[in-house]
């Protein structure tokens, strides 16, 4: 059996077994972070999320990463019942409290709160939402390039799940990568509903072909903050990049492949349904981009 590797890979870190984790203004032992049967999030997986990554002491992004929060909230009617400054202390101050100053990853998560019955409707949840960050020591240990594995599950219509949202119902991703781990892959390439290559599971996908970098429109793929920097990155750096529609005649004959996310910045990709991709290891374009993208980093995260 093939070795498996995720793309959230990371190496143990045996502090992460004595974190601190906030709930509901509450700073409380990972031991005691429990929220009720009743709550909207584990009931019905309405709520939505962020990730997000701490280098030098700074949260990357975190001013894109707080308006995709509150957007995502918006769209679907759920109140945080934090401003966007309120938020941002409480990570800070999870982060203070656990002794955090790089090489961190926090899961901030919003559900609509526990349910006075256990049914769907939204009105239901009646006692405000439930709010809480997860914060781990987490350095990314991805020790080769990811396999993928075209799934049947495809990334869908905005008017049945937009994916664009970071939402807490991941079923269709979850079971894309069950599918791929079957097919003994490390992650699923999704297509849209057209046909054409849109994303993995969890990351958004690239291709490069003669020195241009390709990805999807976005139509179809997550709303990816380390997708739209790598984007620019390369528009500023005189490397071409395509959002376009492509097929997986084009993948396959791809030089490289990458996936981006804010874990993992960006991981190669070396083999797609049992085709080797260029050389099968991370190539130069890839590398480039990985060394802008460390450079913004510092820069971001002095």
């Amino acid at each position: 059996m093939q070795d498996h590797v995720t793309t959230h890979q990371a190496a143990e870190d045996a502090r992460n077994e004595e974190i601190l984790i906030w709930l509901n203004g509450r700073l409380v032992p990972k031991v005691q972070a429990v929220v009720s049967v009743y709550d909207s999030g584990f009931m019905l997986g309405d709520g939505v999320w962020e990730g997000l990554r701490l280098y030098n002491g700074t949260w990357a992004f975190l001013d894109e990463h707080m308006d995709r929060l509150f957007e995502a909230a918006k769209a679907i009617d759920l109140d945080i019942g934090m401003t966007r400054d309120q938020v941002i202390s409480a990570l800070l101050e999870t982060q203070k409290a656990n002794g955090m100053h790089s090489d961190a990853h926090a899961r901030l998560m919003v559900t609509r709160g526990v349910k006075t019955r256990p049914f769907q409707h939204p009105a239901l949840s009646q006692q405000g939402p439930t709010v809480t960050i997860i914060m781990e020591h987490s350095r990314p240990s991805i020790p080769r390039p990811i396999r993928l594995a075209t799934v049947p599950h495809i990334r869908g219509l905005p008017m049945t799940q937009d994916p664009k949202l970071n939402s807490h119902s991941k079923l269709n991703c979850i079971l894309a990568c069950i599918a791929a781990e079957k097919a003994g892959a490390d992650e699923a390439l999704m297509l849209d509903v057209h046909g054409f290559v849109n994303t993995t599971n969890a990351c958004n996908f690239f291709i490069v072909r003669k020195g241009a970098v390709w990805t999807s429109t976005g139509d179809y793929c997550m709303n990816g903050i380390t997708r739209q920097k790598v984007i620019d990155l390369c528009r500023e750096n005189g490397l071409p990049v395509f959002e376009r529609n492509y097929s997986l005649v084009d993948t396959y004959g791809a030089d490289e492949a990458f996936l981006t996310g804010t874990f993992g910045a960006q991981t190669p990709v070396g083999e797609i349904d049992g085709r080797q991709i260029g050389t099968g290891e991370m190539g130069p374009v890839t590398q480039r981009i990985r060394d802008l993208y460390k450079q913004l980093i510092d820069t971001h995260c002095a």
